[in-house]
């Protein structure tokens, strides 16, 4: 029996979607554009990183060969491995939104076909109903900011306001998402859970996808910083996943990262939380460690898109990427005999575009079929993200879903 992992680099985009232009995110491009500005220079950050962006370990891989393929950028091929030993290609999505639970669930067969609720880009985004109905079920007083916003901005605008006043920080983005920021200590974790959970229930009839608790330390706007006890509290996929699949039939799904959050936990057996890229990754070495035959360790590595993408910080993206690239080899040596490790993305955060959104973008899929001679295998451009979660099914022996098509056969020459 077969065990499988699944690595979301979120955020990791590839350009070339082909419906951008209906997201206005045309000609956007997060690797495409990291390794431009790389290559002029535009990402040298002192103490960080210099130079040409270096991911050797993902070229490997067929990485940079799923950067031509995408989006046909010209500085592909000069990152490209000779015999890339990975299978790659790229998909496009045809979920309805480019926001991480749509994602997500596409990743794990299941497409977003309906339409989210969003919260107009106006002074006063959330309406006078919704927040009185919360003041009165979570008996606060009031709230501050109740607009579009980075958690940055947030936090800088109305954080010292929040210490004074007790009052929370609601915002909210271009996803569909009702976020809520605290300070820790002088308004509480648990209470911002609990606040999080009555918004959850009140938001229903608005179509929201995520509540998203964002608490934060610190005594003034220079020194507030977002801590690692973030939580989102989505709303239950509509139909069963991959992930309920592998559980229905006594398999284990172990989630790390925020994948149990954004999944509402359903058809997650096992969570282990951690705070950026390092952790995540030794989290998941420690989970793939202790993975028995047949489960799937899914992993959601956040730092791409919650700490440089939206913060448009192409120094920072370009060093999480080599950073990443650098531990990838830690993940190939502790697969086994038939493993399959696939590596993706959710959606696109271009560093270099405007404003601090996702954008819409093909995602890459590379990876190992541990075994297997089909060193280099193409996959071409898939349709849907939902191809990546057939793939595992077949490869695990769960029933097939009714979204996507398993790409097993291309990967699997004697394994």
């Amino acid at each position: 029996m077969a065990r499988a992992f699944l690595f979301v680099m979120d955020s990791v985009g590839l350009g070339g979607a082909n419906d951008a232009a209906q997201f206005n995110d045309e000609g956007s491009n997060t690797v495409g554009h990291i390794l431009e500005h790389t290559e002029d220079g535009k990402a040298d950050k002192t103490g960080l990183r210099e130079g040409p962006l270096q991911c050797p370990n993902l070229a490997d891989l067929g990485f940079f060969h799923a950067l031509e393929l995408a989006s046909n950028h010209p500085l592909a091929k000069t990152k490209q491995a000779l015999s890339p030993y990975g299978f790659w290609g790229v998909s496009d999505e045809v979920s309805n939104g480019k926001d991480t639970p749509s994602g997500h669930w596409e990743i794990a067969g299941l497409p977003v076909t309906f339409d989210w609720g969003y919260f107009p880009h106006k002074a006063q985004t959330f309406p006078q109903v919704l927040l009185d109905s919360i003041y009165k079920e979570a008996r606060i007083e009031g709230s501050l900011a109740n607009c579009h916003s980075s958690g940055t901005e947030a936090l800088t605008n109305f954080g010292d306001e929040h210490i004074q006043s007790g009052q929370p920080i609601f915002y909210t983005s271009s996803d569909s998402v009702f976020q809520i920021a605290a300070h820790e200590t002088h308004f509480g974790l648990e209470r911002l859970y609990a606040l999080c959970e009555t918004v959850r229930k009140l938001v229903d009839p608005y179509n929201i996808g995520r509540v998203i608790a964002r608490p934060f330390l610190g005594e003034a706007p220079d020194n507030f910083v977002r801590t690692g006890n973030r939580r989102d509290y989505s709303v239950l996929p509509p139909e069963p996943t991959l992930l309920d699949r592998l559980t229905s039939t006594g398999k284990r799904v172990i989630a790390v990262g925020k994948i149990g959050d954004i999944f509402a936990h359903q058809g997650i057996s096992e969570v282990t939380k951690a705070n950026g890229n390092d952790a995540l990754a030794d989290a998941t070495l420690e989970a793939m460690a202790h993975a028995d035959d047949g489960d799937l360790v899914f992993t959601n590595f956040i730092d791409f898109d919650q700490l440089y993408g939206h913060r448009r910080d192409v120094a920072g993206y370009a060093s999480a990427l080599e950073h990443f690239d650098k531990r990838l080899p830690e993940f190939i040596a502790a697969l086994k005999h038939d493993d399959l490790m696939i590596i993706t993305a959710d959606h696109g955060c271009d560093p270099t575009w405007t404003g601090s959104d996702h954008t819409r973008e093909r995602i890459p899929i590379v990876g190992l079929l541990k075994g297997s001679n089909a060193k280099g295998a193409q996959l071409g451009i898939r349709k849907s993200f939902a191809d990546i979660g057939e793939t595992i099914a077949a490869h695990l022996g769960v029933p097939a879903g009714k979204y996507g098509t398993s790409f097993i056969d291309k990967i699997k020459t004697d394994a």
